[in-house]
């Protein structure tokens, strides 16, 4: 055998056993996702928050009315990450962000809304449930309320619900759907300048 073919097999042995031991690349985790599309945001930096969401999620960001939160909460199995407050009050449950992770990119996001009006507070609320979406009530609701309205699955086909508008009570609001033997009552608790949130949820029969 030449030494020229010597060598050739030399170097290809040595570029397989490089190939066999290289690790492969490992898929970034949730929380690592999470956490680069937090920091962009932190600098407002739409390119970096664009590597790791979608252009609807650096929408609903770039519009959050409060400071940032300031505590990273961990994720779940399911790949749902959560930022929240621990030093500011804001309206509803979810008190800061969820994120959605799926892949290398935050499909979805939830943050905490700062909504002036009682009336669209209520409808926000219910618009969640109609569409199933018990995150999206976190953000404009209490635990409780979100608990009560959820006991029971919206049903598209059943009896529709009629918006009724808002009247004030004594700690706040009451807004009201009526329907085909009763009503449903959204108690609205809050100021325009935090934001308004459905503190509490109530039924009659007719």
């Amino acid at each position: 055998m030449s030494s020229r073919s010597l060598l050739a097999g030399v170097a290809l042995t040595a570029t397989a056993l490089l190939t066999v031991a290289a690790p492969a690349a490992q898929a970034a985790t949730p929380a690592t996702v999470a956490k680069k599309l937090f920091d962009g945001w932190l600098k407002k930096n739409k390119t970096t928050m664009g590597k790791y969401a979608t252009p609807e999620v650096v929408s609903k960001l770039l519009k959050y009315k409060f400071r940032a939160p300031d505590k990273f909460a961990g994720c779940t199995a399911g790949g749902t990450c959560r930022f929240v407050h621990t030093s500011v009050k804001v309206p509803g449950d979810l008190k800061g962000f969820l994120f959605q992770v799926k892949g290398d990119k935050v499909v979805k996001a939830w943050t905490s809304q700062h909504i002036t009006s009682p009336g669209t507070v209520a409808q926000y609320f219910v618009k969640s449930w109609w569409a199933n979406d018990r995150n999206r009530a976190r953000e404009v609701a209490t635990a409780g309320a979100v608990k009560t309205l959820f006991k029971v699955k919206w049903d598209p086909n059943g009896v529709p619900y009629h918006w009724q508008g808002c009247s004030k009570e004594p700690k706040g609001h009451s807004c009201a759907y009526s329907y085909e033997g009763g009503a449903m009552f959204l108690h609205v608790r809050g100021t325009k300048a935090a934001g308004y949130y459905v503190n509490s949820v109530s039924y009659i029969a007719d």
